[in-house]
């Protein structure tokens, strides 16, 4: 089952990279789903090819996509879909931004892939088995002083109006931290954190689709993911906390603040 999922997703998450790519930058319908959370027509072609490749090879399995109503099925095995992340990015113009998806087994996602059409970078983790970018073993970085680390982070689509909105983190990591970005793709920063480019990343309010694939990828390239309190990660939660272990404990301080002593 795993070598056909696997074999499945990579195959597709490719030709969904590349409608995506094919595509950018041409005049296309934008809704709003929010003030500032955008849906293209992108996103929905993406969607729609990835689906329909899905139910043809496994018309048994769940589905949590995020411009659908989930497919529920009585099955093990659940997809955890990305179409595009990073549509704001895309809206525009800005190249980055990916495909993510992921294979759960049990409650457990067992299989990632993220894909960067537009540098031709595909991340993928196996549960016990590493993590991959492009064929090749990846591992997180060495850096140890949260003072050398660059970090990267999000904010929530109702940074408008909610109090709870990231700033507050941002301000203080800008503090400690030696830098930080904010590229608009949790998947592509959590593929970065994996691969060394970042030496950690937090985020609030997620969705399981974000960080599935990305959470998995950080975990099998030797780094850890948790809540921010520390607590165990759930793709189901709404907070992630990913580094390459060796700050980890640092960032949770920042987190927790008022002191923020790291």
């Amino acid at each position: 089952m795993r070598d056909k999922a696997r074999k499945t997703a990579i195959e597709t998450i490719r030709r969904a990279g590349g409608l995506l790519k094919e595509n950018l930058g041409r005049s296309r319908s934008v809704e709003f789903k929010g003030a500032i959370d955008l849906v293209t027509e992108a996103d929905r072609a993406s969607e729609d090819l990835i689906m329909g490749e899905i139910r043809k090879a496994f018309p048994g399995h769940g589905i949590l996509t995020e411009e659908s109503p989930e497919v529920v099925k009585d099955s093990p095995f659940k997809w955890i879909i990305d179409p595009l992340d990073g549509t704001t990015n895309y809206s525009h113009g800005f190249p980055f931004f990916c495909v993510s998806i992921a294979f759960e087994e049990e409650g457990t996602v067992v299989f990632g892939a993220v894909y960067d059409p537009m540098l031709d970078e595909l991340f993928t983790a196996e549960r016990g088995r590493g993590a991959l970018l492009n064929g090749e073993v990846i591992k997180v970085s060495s850096t140890d002083s949260l003072d050398r680390s660059l970090l990267a982070t999000g904010f929530p689509y109702d940074l408008r109006v909610a109090d709870d909105n990231n700033f507050d983190h941002f301000s203080a990591f800008s503090l400690k931290a030696q830098a930080i970005r904010r590229a608009g793709s949790a998947a592509l920063d959590l593929c970065y954190t994996a691969s060394g480019r970042f030496d950690g990343y937090w985020e609030m309010k997620l969705r399981p689709w974000d960080v599935a694939a990305g959470a998995l990828i950080v975990e099998e390239a030797g780094g850890r993911v948790t809540g921010f309190g520390g607590g165990p990660f759930s793709v189901y939660g709404r907070e992630c906390l990913a580094s390459n272990g060796l700050i980890h404990e640092r960032m949770i301080k920042v987190l927790k603040g008022p002191d923020r002593d790291a």
